[in-house]
């Protein structure tokens, strides 16, 4: 089954997205336009002269017919993510806590034996696959960027390839066929993903389980987090909108949990179906679903309250501005360049973003902007009025070791609604 989008990679193209990108329906409808995004992930050295980027349009679409929402235009891979990709997996403490949890889990739910074999895709620095070495399973990860180089390093077999028919053979040739294919927040990033699903299978062992963890739709619309939209997200699934993408290549989805990774996420079962017991919890978050109303008037009170939110976020930092105070902003992920986009941040009303030392991102600007990368030492050396958390989805983590650590000032927390703590 052939994906309605598909990009030739590397050759920096983008597509348009007129047909739905799971069930090929023409029937969209915009949900939200948050203006021209640069892509989040080319990040340009400090003191480097302004010059000639790409700025791609971010809109939401919804499908009448399949639910699913999606980004409004593909980006060629090659552009979004490119071989000095700056994210690694392994540096937040949730994602670790995350992915044990995971194998625990996993291995009960699917009794799962010493040896299985586990396949990660888009397994990135090997984080998620550590722990499932640890627990005396064979594993091996697909991942296109150098990060993989960070996963062959740590002991982790990874092939540096994106996932396709070609690279799922020649790690099934490598070693064999797995008990578990994982792909965990990159499932809604691969363009043609009919194929992907194809590719997927292709790995698994005939009684085999795919396991996904996706931002969760539901969780994006309640905590208004318009910062998750940029162009690596193609697909915002909710568990409707999952399993009729799964159901199209004859996977049945066997479990479903929601997830606190990513500031909400849903982490999803399936396997051939027929093959192995449907569990209540499926079923549990299906009926939560459908209780909470049609999803385009979901997405009209989300698009309300994302304007809302900006438009109370500058009127905050005006009033900190014309006091004179500083702003600071903390951490820098992907999401952060959404935010400051669309708020339109730029560096005199942020004097900079802090990341932890060791990080690939220090040394470069934000992207779409002069507003510079530098070490989180600043933040306790110089003791700005307020740190802007730009990683408010973990903000509950970060606060309090911030503060351990010495910082006096006051935390601006920017979504659902801004606020000062």
């Amino acid at each position: 089954m052939t994906s309605p989008i598909s990009l030739t990679q590397g050759t920096g193209s983008s597509a348009v997205v007129d047909h739905c990108q799971v069930c090929g329906s023409e029937d969209l409808r915009s949900a939200l336009f948050l203006g021209y995004m640069p892509p989040v992930n080319q990040m340009r050295t400090v003191g480097a002269r302004p010059h000639e980027q790409p700025a791609y349009p971010a809109e939401l679409l919804y499908c009448n017919n399949c639910e699913l929402v999606q980004i409004g235009l593909v980006v060629d891979p090659a552009v979004l993510f490119p071989p000095d990709y700056p994210y690694t997996s392994g540096t937040t403490k949730i994602l670790h806590e995350n992915f044990a949890e995971l194998h625990a889990e996993s291995a009960e739910i699917l009794g799962l034996g010493e040896g299985d074999l586990i396949v990660d895709i888009g397994s990135n620095d090997g984080t998620l696959l550590s722990k499932f070495q640890a627990g005396g399973f064979r594993v091996h990860g697909i991942e296109p960027t150098d990060a993989a180089d960070l996963a062959v390093a740590a002991g982790i077999p990874t092939l540096k390839a994106f996932i396709n028919a070609g690279s799922a053979a020649e790690v099934r040739a490598e070693v064999g066929p797995a008990r578990v294919v994982t792909a965990a927040n990159c499932f809604a990033h691969i363009e043609d993903i009919h194929a992907v699903v194809e590719a997927i299978l292709s790995l698994m062992d005939d009684d085999g389980v795919f396991i996904s963890e996706s931002h969760y739709l539901i969780g994006l619309l309640d905590t208004v987090q318009y910062d998750t939209v940029y162009h690596e997200h193609l697909r915002y699934y909710s568990l409707v909108s999952i399993r009729h993408l799964l159901e199209m290549n004859g996977l049945e989805v066997i479990h479903a949990k929601r997830i606190p990774t990513h500031g909400g996420s849903i982490r999803v079962y399936a396997a051939r179906k027929g093959t192995r017991e449907v569990l209540p919890s499926v079923g549990e978050i299906l009926e939560d679903e459908r209780a909470r109303g049609p999803m385009p008037d979901q997405l009209a009170e989300f698009h309300r309250r994302t304007a809302a939110s900006k438009i109370g976020l500058l009127e905050m930092i005006a009033g900190i501005k014309a006091d004179g105070h500083r702003i600071v902003g903390i951490s820098a992920p992907s999401r952060a360049s959404t935010l400051v986009t669309y708020t339109g941040i730029d560096e005199e009303m942020m004097d900079s973003v802090l990341e932890i030392s060791g990080s690939r991102k220090i040394g470069k600007y934000l992207p779409g902007t002069l507003i510079p990368v530098v070490e989180e030492q600043v933040l306790f050396d110089e003791q700005p009025e307020y740190a802007l958390m730009l990683a408010w989805h973990i903000g509950e983590e970060l606060a309090p070791k911030l503060r351990a650590k010495g910082y006096r000032g006051k935390f601006i927390i920017p979504l659902p609604e801004p606020k000062i703590i």
